[in-house]
């Protein structure tokens, strides 16, 4: 075929190819364009006609979440407070009463203060729930009220709040938060670092970096970097986390996506801190994202051990765009990869099962890392070596979405009391009185077994005779007595997580810190590893 056929040949199927991506753009703006004028139509006939007054900016509201609920949970619409809240978890800094506080429902609970700041020098501790915040209820407040807590510093806010069923007031005078990404390191030995990387926020890389050069000015030869209850944060600080260790110019994240522009490798741009201390990386159930992404490429290159349990299974990326009256679309963009080209997202949003939930991943592909280990996608990272005390299953994830765990602790620290942390301990008669408070509670889940009897057994088309519906309804009761047995099976884990509850209640977090350094399983068996060289370099061959 010469060279004139070729180009001959070419430029018609470019052309094509032209007018067929002309015409399917055209075909979507045309659909966009209807479909918003649809809706704008159908928006002012309701407000105009339904029988009640209407609230649009409610409706709105609603209408949007709605639509963005059916992508996946990180694509969302900020308004003018969300966008504040946003900047404030990238930066590091906040006005308000220094405690992290959730909504729940209609209650709005204190769930740990920071120790020295506002709420803490009040008075109000975890599990107080706050009642009242100045003169609006809780109970009345559409939107999140924690909102109503932060202010400028020097401001006063009223709280009435119940604690062990009693009402009480306070007076928190607002001041400055800073949020810590590195909030505790410590010499765990001699010759044994440790840094606690909580958050990826703007602080990260240079807390990290500040931290492992005063800790090898200690004497620290070897670290350990737990990101465990890390949820991410930056991208571009997980880039510059993982350049504390590996070399410049080294490929660490490549972004994959149907607009061509968010197609891009991120290679790190700095010089490193060191390329030789032995590294071992703490994470669970709760590291995501950027905490993957640094666990993800550490494992991948070989620069340092994994140890804990599989993460959380977030490999998408979402970027804020701007929209009008201040207010954003935070969105996801692309998927992201790690060095070996492992994407880790766990769930698939985009194909869903009969009653809407994102299907788990179940097929894995593996890849090799820099060193030839064989490591795998689809399923959060996977560490080299398991701590079964970190383990998580529905039961666990049960009891922590119902509170069980966290209002057990609030009655126990009311009936308890530690001079300090190393008196602290948790017997085998506190967690028989767990048991019994979490049989007493509301507390219920149901097993996929459970979900599958009374599916059959409510079915109207059943054709099972009564004496098999009664061995259904029996093997019902059993299941259900197995959950209550599995309480006791699962001890080592849910016993690690009321103790560290309970710890931070006593002595903040600091004194959970300590305490993890003699008691926490991830921390001593990281330790031993690097203090054993041969098994350390063995993992990365």
């Amino acid at each position: 075929m010469n060279i004139l056929f070729k180009k001959r040949l070419l430029i018609p199927v470019v052309a094509a190819i032209i007018l067929v991506t002309a015409s399917s753009f055209k075909r979507d703006f045309f659909e966009i364009a209807k479909q918003i004028e649809i809706f704008t139509t159908l928006f002012k006939e309701l407000n105009m006609n339904y029988v009640d007054e209407t609230n649009p900016a409610e409706l709105m509201d609603s209408a949007i979440k709605n639509m963005l609920d059916e992508l996946d949970p990180y694509t969302r619409f900020l308004n003018e407070q969300d966008v504040e809240e946003y900047k404030i978890n990238n930066s590091g800094e906040y006005s308000g009463i220094g405690a992290l506080v959730r909504s729940y429902d209609d209650r709005l609970l204190i769930i740990e203060p920071y120790k020295g700041y506002p709420a803490d020098n009040a008075g109000l501790k975890a599990g107080d729930e706050i009642v009242k915040i100045g003169e609006i209820l809780v109970t009345d407040f559409d939107d999140n009220a924690s909102e109503l807590l932060k202010g400028a510093n020097g401001t006063r806010v009223e709280v009435a709040y119940k604690r062990q069923d009693e009402m009480h007031t306070a007076t928190i005078i607002r001041e400055g938060v800073e949020v810590d990404a590195v909030p505790y390191t410590a010499m765990i030995d001699e010759k044994t670092g440790y840094i606690v990387l909580s958050k990826f926020n703007r602080k990260a890389s240079s807390q990290t970096k500040a931290a492992i050069i005063d800790l090898k000015g200690k004497g620290a030869e070897q670290l350990i970097l737990d990101l465990r209850g890390n949820p991410g944060g930056l991208l571009s600080e997980a880039i510059n986390v993982t350049n504390l260790f590996v070399p410049k110019g080294e490929l660490i994240v490549t972004t994959k996506s149907k607009v061509k522009k968010f197609n891009q490798e991120y290679r790190t741009k700095s010089q490193p801190v060191d390329l030789e201390i032995p590294l071992v990386v703490l994470i669970n159930g709760s590291s995501a994202s950027a905490s993957e992404i640094v666990s993800g490429g550490l494992q991948d290159l070989d620069r340092a051990v994994v140890i804990g349990a599989r993460s959380f299974g977030k490999g998408l990326v979402q970027r804020p765009l701007k929209l009008t009256y201040g207010t954003q679309l935070k969105v996801t963009i692309s998927r992201y990869y790690t060095p070996s080209g492992r994407c880790i997202q766990s769930l698939d949003y985009w194909n869903r099962d009969n009653q809407g939930r994102a299907v788990r991943n179940t097929q894995f592909n593996t890849f090799k890392t820099r060193n030839g280990r064989t490591v795998k996608d689809g399923g959060g990272v996977a560490p080299d070596i398991e701590i079964g005390a970190l383990k998580t299953n529905a039961l666990i994830q049960a009891l922590e979405k119902n509170n069980i765990i966290f209002d057990f602790a609030t009655d126990f620290y009311y009936q308890n009391t530690f001079d300090s942390v190393s008196t602290f301990e948790f017997l085998d008669g506190d967690y028989s009185s767990f048991i019994d408070y979490a049989k007493a509670s509301d507390f219920n889940f149901q097993t996929k077994t459970e979900k599958t009897l009374e599916k059959q057994l409510n079915s109207d088309e059943s054709l099972l005779g009564q004496e098999v519906q009664n061995k259904y309804r029996a093997l019902l009761l059993a299941v259900n007595q197995g959950k209550i047995d599995a309480l006791n099976t699962y001890k080592p884990i849910i016993g690690k997580k009321i103790e560290d509850e309970l710890i931070k209640r006593y002595f903040y977090r600091k004194g959970l810190y300590d305490y993890s350094l003699t008691h926490d399983d991830a921390i001593l068996t990281a330790t031993e590893l690097l203090n054993d060289k041969g098994r350390y370099n063995g993992i990365l061959q």
